[in-house]
Protein backbone atom coordinates (compact mmCIF):
# COMPACT_ATOMS: atom_id res chain seq x y z
CA UNK A 1 0.00 0.00 0.00
CA UNK A 2 1.16 3.39 -0.86
CA UNK A 3 0.49 6.29 1.53
CA UNK A 4 0.59 9.90 1.49
CA UNK A 5 3.65 11.57 3.13
CA UNK A 6 1.76 13.62 5.57
CA UNK A 7 -2.03 11.97 7.20
CA UNK A 8 -3.99 14.29 9.66
CA UNK A 9 -4.96 12.75 12.80
CA UNK A 10 -7.37 13.06 15.74
CA UNK A 11 -8.39 11.82 18.48
CA UNK A 12 -11.06 12.81 21.16
CA UNK A 13 -9.24 12.12 24.04
CA UNK A 14 -6.98 15.23 22.84
CA UNK A 15 -9.86 17.53 22.08
CA UNK A 16 -7.00 20.44 20.93
CA UNK A 17 -4.56 18.30 19.58
CA UNK A 18 -3.93 18.65 15.67
CA UNK A 19 -1.80 15.39 14.89
CA UNK A 20 0.05 15.28 12.12
CA UNK A 21 1.67 11.94 10.85
CA UNK A 22 4.82 12.21 8.66
CA UNK A 23 4.89 8.46 6.98
CA UNK A 24 8.30 8.51 5.26
CA UNK A 25 11.94 8.86 6.88
CA UNK A 26 12.05 10.01 9.32
CA UNK A 27 8.84 8.85 10.90
CA UNK A 28 7.54 11.17 13.32
CA UNK A 29 4.22 12.61 14.58
CA UNK A 30 4.10 16.58 15.43
CA UNK A 31 0.99 17.93 17.88
CA UNK A 32 0.72 21.67 16.41
CA UNK A 33 -0.82 22.56 19.25
CA UNK A 34 2.20 22.32 21.42
CA UNK A 35 4.67 21.89 18.32
CA UNK A 36 5.85 18.22 20.77
CA UNK A 37 7.36 15.79 17.99
CA UNK A 38 7.18 12.07 18.79
CA UNK A 39 9.83 10.35 16.68
CA UNK A 40 9.03 6.71 15.72
CA UNK A 41 12.70 5.78 14.37
CA UNK A 42 15.15 5.34 16.89
CA UNK A 43 18.49 7.16 15.51
CA UNK A 44 22.42 7.00 15.73
CA UNK A 45 24.91 9.64 16.69
CA UNK A 46 25.29 10.60 13.58
CA UNK A 47 21.92 10.45 12.40
CA UNK A 48 20.70 12.82 15.38
CA UNK A 49 23.19 15.44 13.64
CA UNK A 50 21.64 15.17 10.21
CA UNK A 51 18.29 14.50 11.91
CA UNK A 52 18.75 18.15 13.60
CA UNK A 53 19.17 20.07 10.06
CA UNK A 54 16.21 18.36 8.27
CA UNK A 55 13.97 18.25 11.35
CA UNK A 56 12.98 21.85 10.99
CA UNK A 57 11.88 21.95 7.02
CA UNK A 58 10.24 18.22 7.80
CA UNK A 59 8.35 20.42 10.79
CA UNK A 60 7.58 23.23 8.45
CA UNK A 61 6.53 21.10 5.57
CA UNK A 62 3.87 18.79 8.05
CA UNK A 63 2.38 23.08 9.15
CA UNK A 64 1.90 23.68 5.20
CA UNK A 65 0.04 20.14 4.95
CA UNK A 66 -2.31 21.01 7.67
CA UNK A 67 -2.59 24.72 6.62
CA UNK A 68 -3.60 23.44 2.78
CA UNK A 69 -5.75 20.36 3.58
CA UNK A 70 -7.64 23.09 6.12
CA UNK A 71 -7.88 25.91 3.50
CA UNK A 72 -9.17 22.69 1.02
CA UNK A 73 -11.89 22.04 3.61
CA UNK A 74 -13.08 26.02 4.36
CA UNK A 75 -13.62 26.06 0.11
Amino acid sequence: MELPKFLLGDNTDYPNAIFIVHTEYPRFIINLENDEVEWLEEFSKEDEEELTSEAEGLIEAATAFYDREVSRYEN
